[in-house]
């Protein structure tokens, strides 16, 4: 009989990464950024239709998580796709059947 092998921590990760991206403005987020590689908030909240503070909050969990990294440019904070496990479950994710 074969046993498993566990490691919790990395489970906690991989499922913190998932919950991180469970949520469909999320999802549209990093997908966005997938296909575009940057964007601002203000090119965001025309994709998404959702207030600013809605899309900063979706934002901060992205960071959190690792999934995506900010970079300042004068005033504005352009966003990029940093995690490339989160880009490879995109592209499954999305991919035309």
């Amino acid at each position: 009989m074969q046993t498993f092998y566990t490691n919790p921590q990395l489970f906690e990760s991989k499922a913190k990464l998932l919950k991180a991206l469970s949520h469909p403005a999320r999802l549209c987020i990093v997908r966005g950024l997938l296909e575009r590689g940057t964007s601002n908030v203000m090119n965001m909240q025309h994709c998404l239709q959702l207030p600013q503070s809605t899309i900063s909050q979706h934002l901060s969990v992205l960071k959190a998580a690792g999934i995506i990294k900010g970079r300042r440019k004068g005033l504005e904070v352009y966003y990029s796709l940093e995690n490339e496990v989160v880009k490879g479950l995109i592209e499954i994710l999305f991919a035309e059947n």
